[in-house]
């Protein structure tokens, strides 16, 4: 099982940044696929970038493809989701999550640990 705690989340204005971190622990880290997810008040969760654990390949979802970077740093069992360009369609609470299978890395439902959240907002 992988314990997450997420942080770097806060309010920007349409076109800056942030940067998310999200601390893993537990055995299982270096060896799941990782994921970040969202979920705006009234919506489903919804898979934003998901990274395997080597050699690293991602993938995004189409809506931020360009604009946000997902890396890990598997010697500091951290996960980060660099965004840039952000808009206000990109306000909501940010999840990241542990995919030890690897599978459909998109699909919130493929996920079994994950963290609390950390709130993005983006104001026009």
């Amino acid at each position: 099982q992988v314990q997450l705690v997420e942080s770097g989340g806060g309010s920007v204005q349409t076109g800056g940044s942030l940067r998310l971190s999200c601390a893993a622990s537990g055995y299982a880290y270096s060896r799941s696929c990782m994921g970040w997810f969202r979920q705006a008040p009234g919506k489903e969760r919804e898979g934003v970038a998901a990274i395997f654990p080597f050699p690293g390949s991602t993938a995004y979802a189409d809506s931020v493809k360009g604009r946000f970077t997902i890396s890990r740093d598997n010697a500091k069992n951290a996960l980060y989701l660099q965004m840039n360009s952000l808009k206000p369609e990109d306000t909501a609470m940010y999840y990241c999550a542990a995919n030890p299978g690897c599978r459909l890395l998109l699909r919130p439902d493929e996920y079994s640990s994950w963290g609390q959240g950390t709130q993005v907002t983006v104001s026009s």
